[in-house]
C-alpha cells in the first residue's frame, strides 16, 4: 500500500476534521466493577445462532439484563437473500434505528447520496420485547448491503490524500469515518438519540440490546442464523451510559467485533492516546476505545497480529528477558511507541474478525499481562472442528454440549482445554482461531501469539453406533467384576484391577471399547457390591491419565463419562420402591428428598436440569439432603453449576462429594470438614476460604484457587491458573502436580510450616499425549512466585534449578531440610495413592537416575522469616 507513513499521517488528519480538529475530552470517568461473561467460537461448519444460546445462559450470573449482545462472522448468502460475491463486496451496514421514523431521513440524506445501496431492509422482531421480560424495547435494526459510489470514493480520496493507497483501503476508511459522522448526528451529539451504527463490516454483524445475550437470539430471532464464527457478551459496559442499547457490547473497529470483560484503569489515558490519533469514543466506554486501538493498530498501522498483541498486552520482566533475541528490539519499539495507550487493569478481549477477501474468518482472545479477569481456551479437531475462548469452562462444555445434539460429528468434550498465560514470553497470553476457506472447504488452525501451532492430539475420535455385543467381551467384564467381589478393601481392589482393564481398553478400537464398557454396565446393575465396584473402576479410567494407543484420550473419557453417567441412571429413584444403598433425586423428583432409610448410605444428584445458583439449585438440595442425614453425595451431569459442597456450616466431617461433569465456579467454598472429589477439571474460586477438610480435583482448576483459604489439604493433578491461594492463612497444605500461571500464594500467611503452618507443594509435572508423566519446561512459568508472603512455604520440584531469584519477590530459595522433607513426604505419598504418581519413580527419578529429595526439591521461603529448619539434619 505505496508508502505506510503516508497512509498513516493522512488517515489520522482526514479522522481529525471529523471532530473540528483535536478529538474531545472523553468524558468523565465512570466506575463500574467488572465481571462480565464473554465466549466465542469458531466453527469449520456454518454454526446455527441457538448455539450461542446455551453458552449465554450457562454464564447468565456474569449479566444483569443491562447490556447483552452477539456477533457472527462467515455468514451464509441464503440466510441474508444474497449470492455469496454480494455478501463477500459489499458492506453490511446495520443500523439501531432507537426512532424508527428516522429512517426515511437517515436513508435521505446520508445513505443514498453517498452509497450504492445493494438490498435494504428492516429485521422484523420474533417476539414482543415485553414477552421475554426486557425492561426496555430493543431497537429496531434497519440492515442494508451497501457499496461506496465511486464518485464519491475518488472525491474522499483526492481531498483525504489517499489516492496512492488500495481502492478497497479507501473504501474501508470511508466506511468507518461515515459511521462516525452518523454516530456524531443521531447519536453522540446532544438532544435525544435517535438512531446509531451497530456494525458496517463485510461478512460479519452485530446485534445488542439491554437485555441478555440469549435474549439478542430471541428477539431477533436469530436462532437459525448461521454462521462460522461467533461471540457473546453479558452484563453492560464498565464505563459510559450503562443502560442504553448504544453502550452494550460488542463494539466494531472495521472488520473486527470486540467483547471484553473487564475494566481499564487508564481509560482516561487511552482516550488521550486516540485523540492523538484523530479519534474519540463517541459511546464512552473502555470496550469500545479497546476496538478503536486494534483497529488503528492492525489496519491503519498494518501491523501483524503479534505485534498488535504487544502493543495491547506488553511482555515485561522476566519474560521480556527470556523471549528469543529476534524480537526483542522490535518489541522494545512498539512499546516505546505504544505503552501509554497500552490497557492497564484487569480485562480479557474476545475479537470475530471478518478477512473475506482471504475467506477467512478469525476468533482471537487475548488477556491482559497480568492475567486479572478468567479465561479458558479449548480445541476439538475431527470431520467438523471448533476452536472455543470463554470466561469459563463451563460455557465451553455448553457450546459442545449443544453442537453434539445436533451434529453427531462434534462430541461433547474438547480434546484440549488451556489457559493463556499473559505478556509471556511462553504463548504471549493470545490464541487466534483460523478459519480458512479453500476451493470449497474449510479447515481450522490454532496458534499462539507467535504463530506456533496448537493441534489436538492424533488418535481415532470417530465414536461408533452401538452394534451387537461379543460374547468374549461379556465375559471379560464379567470376570473382572467377579475378580472383585468381596474384597475386604475395594478401593484397594480396583487399583490392583485397573492397569488389566487399560489393556482390556485400549488393545483396539473405539467400538470394541465402548462394547466392553457397556457390559461393565450391565454387570452393574447385579447388586449393590457390582454397582459401587463398577463405578470405582470406571472413575478411575476417568481420573487416571495412560496411553489410549490410536485414540484420542477425549474420545476415551467421553466413553467412560457417558458409562458412569448411564450407570448412575440406574439408580433407583427417591419415590420408588426397592431396596440398596443408593437413591438418585432430580429436578423432577426434588420435592421428594427424604432421610435416608436403614441401610441406604447414598444419594445420588442428577444435576443436569437444576439452574446454575439460587434457592433451587442442587447445591442448596443437598444441604437440604445434609440436614436430613445424607452423609454420601454422588452428583452427576453437572453443567456448570455453582457453590457445591457450600452451606454446610461448621462440622461436616464425614460428609463426601464425589463430582462428576462440568462442576461450577466456587466449589468447595468454605467447607469446614467434609471431603469433596472432583473427577475432572474444576473451574475459578475453587476452595475459597476453605477451613478443614479435603479436596482432590482430578484436573486442572481455575483462577483465584484457594483464595483466602485457612486450611485443609488439597490435591489438584493437573495446573492451577492465576493467582491460587491469595492471602492464604492458618494452615492450608495443597499438592499442584502440573503448574500454576502466576502469583502463586501471594501475600500467603501460613505460619511456619515446620511447626503446623501452611505449604504448597509444586511439582511441574504434566502427561504427554501417550499418558507419560513428563516434567514441564519449568516449574513455574511466572514472575510472582510466593510475592509479598509473611510466612509458609513453597516446596517446589526443581531438580534442574530453573526457578530464578528474579521470580521472587519477597522470598528466598533454601536448600530442603530433613524436617522439611518428613514435613511434605506424606502428602505426597498420599498424591501418589490419589493420582497414581509415584513418588520413586516419577517424582524423584530426573533422566532416569534416582536422586534424594534434597537433589529433587527446592525450599522457597520468606525472605524476612527464618524458619528453624534443622539444616544439619
Amino acid at each position: 500500500m505505496g508508502n505506510r507513513m503516508d497512509w498513516i499521517e493522512s488517515v489520522i488528519g482526514s479522522r481529525r476534521k471529523l471532530f473540528g480538529g483535536v478529538p474531545p475530552e472523553a468524558g468523565p470517568k465512570a466506575a463500574e466493577e467488572g465481571g462480565c461473561g464473554v465466549v466465542g467460537f469458531a466453527a469449520t461448519v456454518p454454526v446455527r445462532g441457538r448455539h450461542i444460546f446455551e453458552p449465554s445462559i450457562q454464564m447468565h450470573n456474569r449479566g444483569n439484563g443491562k447490556g447483552g449482545g452477539i456477533a457472527a462472522a462467515g455468514l451464509e448468502p441464503a440466510d441474508f437473500g444474497v449470492d455469496a460475491s454480494t455478501l463477500r463486496d459489499d458492506y453490511i451496514l446495520q443500523i439501531a434505528l432507537l426512532d424508527p421514523s428516522v429512517r426515511g431521513e437517515l436513508e435521505r440524506k446520508d445513505l443514498e447520496p453517498v452509497f450504492r445501496i445493494d438490498q435494504g431492509c428492516v429485521i422484523e422482531p420474533a417476539a414482543d420485547w415485553r414477552d421475554l421480560g426486557l425492561e426496555v424495547a430493543p431497537p429496531t435494526i434497519a440492515r442494508y448491503f451497501v457499496r461506496v459510489r465511486r464518485e464519491v470514493l475518488e472525491a474522499s480520496a483526492q481531498e483525504n490524500g489517499f489516492s496512492r493507497a488500495e481502492e478497497r483501503a479507501v473504501e474501508d476508511e470511508f466506511i468507518f469515518q461515515n459511521s462516525v459522522r452518523l454516530n456524531r448526528r443521531y447519536y453522540a451529539s446532544l438532544g435525544e438519540k435517535r438512531a446509531f451504527v451497530l456494525s458496517h463490516a463485510r461478512n460479519l454483524v452485530i446485534f445488542k440490546i439491554v437485555g441478555y445475550a440469549e435474549q439478542v437470539v430471541q428477539y431477533y430471532g436469530l436462532e437459525n442464523l448461521r454462521a462460522r464464527v461467533w461471540i457473546a457478551h453479558q452484563r453492560y459496559p464498565t464505563k459510559g451510559k450503562v443502560w442504553h442499547p448504544g453502550g452494550a457490547h460488542p463494539f466494531i473497529g472495521l472488520a473486527d467485533a470486540l467483547v471484553h470483560n473487564g475494566d481499564f484503569a487508564n481509560y482516561m489515558g487511552v482516550c488521550t492516546y486516540l485523540r492523538q490519533h484523530g479519534l474519540a469514543p463517541q459511546f464512552l466506554t473502555d470496550t469500545e476505545v479497546a476496538v478503536l486501538l486494534f483497529d488503528l493498530w492492525s489496519r491503519v498501522y498494518g501491523y501483524p497480529l503479534e505485534y498488535v498483541i504487544e502493543a495491547l498486552a506488553p511482555t515485561t520482566e522476566l519474560d521480556f528477558d527470556r523471549l528469543p533475541e529476534e524480537k526483542k528490539p522490535i518489541y522494545k519499539l512498539l512499546q516505546a511507541r505504544h505503552m501509554h495507550g497500552s490497557p492497564d487493569g484487569p480485562w480479557f478481549f474476545i475479537i470475530a474478525r471478518s478477512e473475506p477477501d482471504e475467506d477467512r474468518f478469525r476468533l482471537l482472545g487475548i488477556t491482559d499481562t497480568s492475567m486479572l479477569r478468567p479465561q479458558v481456551f479449548a480445541l476439538q479437531e475431527g470431520d467438523v472442528s471448533i476452536g472455543l475462548v470463554a470466561s469459563e469452562k463451563q460455557a465451553i462444555d455448553a457450546t459442545l454440549r449443544s453442537l453434539s445434539e445436533e451434529d453427531r460429528r462434534v462430541r461433547p468434550v474438547a480434546d484440549r482445554y488451556w489457559n493463556a498465560r499473559g505478556g509471556s514470553h511462553t504463548d504471549g497470553g493470545a490464541f487466534l482461531f483460523t478459519v480458512q476457506g479453500t476451493n470449497g472447504s474449510c479447515s481450522l488452525a490454532c496458534t499462539d501469539k507467535f504463530g506456533r501451532r496448537i493441534q489436538s492430539p492424533p488418535g481415532e475420535w470417530r465414536i461408533p453406533e452401538p452394534v451387537s455385543e461379543a460374547a468374549a467381551l461379556c465375559a471379560e467384564a464379567e470376570g473382572i467384576l467377579a475378580r472383585l467381589r468381596g474384597a475386604s478393601d475395594r478401593t484397594a481392589a480396583c487399583r490392583e484391577a485397573f492397569p488389566g482393564l487399560v489393556q482390556s481398553l485400549v488393545r483396539s478400537g473405539l467400538g470394541e471399547a465402548a462394547r466392553l464398557l457397556g457390559h461393565i454396565e450391565k454387570g452393574a446393575l447385579q447388586n449393590d457390591e457390582d454397582f459401587e465396584n463398577a463405578l470405582e473402576l470406571l472413575t478411575l479410567l476417568l481420573d487416571r491419565r495412560y496411553d489410549c494407543r490410536g485414540k484420542r484420550p477425549s474420545a476415551v473419557r467421553e466413553l467412560v463419562s457417558g458409562a458412569i453417567d448411564r450407570i448412575l441412571d440406574s439408580v433407583p429413584c427417591i419415590e420408588g420402591p426397592g431396596g440398596g444403598r443408593a437413591r438418585r433425586i432430580d429436578w423432577r423428583t426434588r420435592e421428594a428428598l427424604r432421610a435416608p432409610r436403614p441401610g441406604e448410605t447414598t444419594l445420588v444428584i442428577c444435576a443436569k436440569d437444576f439452574p446454575p445458583e439460587g434457592p433451587e439449585c442442587d447445591a442448596r438440595l443437598a444441604v437440604r439432603a445434609w440436614e436430613k442425614g445424607w452423609r454420601r453425595f454422588v452428583v452427576y451431569g453437572l453443567k456448570g453449576q455453582r457453590f457445591l459442597g457450600c452451606g454446610f456450616g461448621p462440622g461436616s466431617d464425614g460428609v463426601r462429594f464425589d463430582v462428576y461433569g462440568s462442576s461450577g465456579d466456587y466449589l468447595g467454598s468454605g467447607i469446614d470438614g467434609m471431603e469433596i472429589h472432583v473427577h475432572g477439571n474444576g473451574q475459578d474460586q475453587l476452595g475459597q476460604i476453605l477451613k478443614r477438610g479435603r479436596l482432590v480435583v482430578h484436573g486442572d482448576v481455575g483462577q483465584t484457587f484457594l483464595y483466602g483459604a485457612k486450611g485443609g489439604e488439597v490435591f489438584v493433578l493437573g495446573n492451577a491458573a492465576g493467582r491460587p491461594l491469595i492471602n492464604a492463612v492458618g494452615k492450608p497444605r495443597v499438592v499442584i502436580n502440573g503448574t500454576c500461571l502466576d502469583f502463586l500464594a501471594e501475600s500467603f500467611m501460613a505460619g511456619d510450616p515446620l511447626n503446623g503452618g501452611g505449604f504448597v507443594i509444586l511439582n511441574g509435572m504434566a502427561y504427554d499425549d501417550e499418558g507419560r508423566l513428563v516434567e514441564q519446561e519449568t516449574p513455574y512459568p511466572g514472575s510472582n512466585l510466593f510475592s509479598l508472603a509473611s510466612g509458609g512455604a513453597i516446596y517446589v520440584r526443581d531438580p534442574h534449578r530453573r526457578i530464578v531469584p528474579e521470580q521472587l519477590n519477597g522470598g528466598r530459595i533454601v536448600p530442603l531440610s530433613g524436617r522439611d522433607w518428613r514435613v511434605i513426604l506424606p502428602y505426597l505419598e498420599e498424591n501418589e495413592r490419589l493420582f497414581g504418581i509415584s513418588l520413586k519413580n516419577d517424582l524423584l527419578r530426573v533422566q532416569g537416575e534416582s536422586r534424594p529429595p534434597e537433589r529433587v526439591y527446592r525450599k522457597v521461603q520468606p525472605a524476612a522469616v527464618a524458619y528453624d529448619s534443622g539444616l544439619d539434619e
